[in-house]
């Protein structure tokens, strides 16, 4: 799927769109990303402040997606944990910029060769406009080469014999 046909689905997939949550950009290598959260009346917690919530759906699937299109289809790659701390209250747009580098890619192919899981943290700033950060978000993605497309098998495990 092309970059740009993925941000036009997911600002209309109804987490995202009834929030008030936008992917403004993906890059076309799906390097860098980047997603605001709309301060609206109906996405406001108690306190007049951005909802906890959507802070954290705002980022929850764009590490492993763009770990996912740089790395191919021969890995696996699952979002495993999650944390996020906030900050300080959120009282109005809110933003947040996504960037995998290619060092970083290629790190995760050089771990997984051969098969074996790897298990990385990433974070992104959820910040305003001006750069104050409202909460810093946290991401686990588990990584590993799909069976079909290793060269050597792990060690302990079972190699299928031939058929006859």
């Amino acid at each position: 799927m092309r970059a740009s046909t993925f941000r036009r689905l997911m600002n209309l997939w109804p987490p995202f769109f009834f929030n008030s949550i936008r992917v403004q950009y993906v890059s076309e290598d799906w390097s860098e990303l980047r997603v605001v959260l709309r301060l609206r009346p109906w996405n406001r917690n108690y306190v007049r402040t951005q909802f906890g919530g959507n802070l954290f759906a705002m980022t929850d699937p764009f590490w492993m997606l763009l770990a996912m299109h740089q790395l191919g289809n021969d890995y696996f790659v699952w979002d495993k944990a999650g944390a996020i701390d906030f900050v300080a209250p959120g009282r109005e747009n809110v933003y947040a910029h996504f960037r995998l580098e290619p060092t970083v890619v290629d790190e995760l192919r050089a771990e997984a060769a051969g098969g074996h899981k790897v298990l990385r943290w990433f974070t992104v700033d959820v910040t305003t406009a001006r750069g104050d950060v409202v909460a810093v978000v946290r991401k686990q993605l588990y990584v590993r080469l799909k069976p079909k497309a290793r060269v050597e098998p792990i060690v302990g495990t079972r190699v299928p014999s031939a058929a006859p």
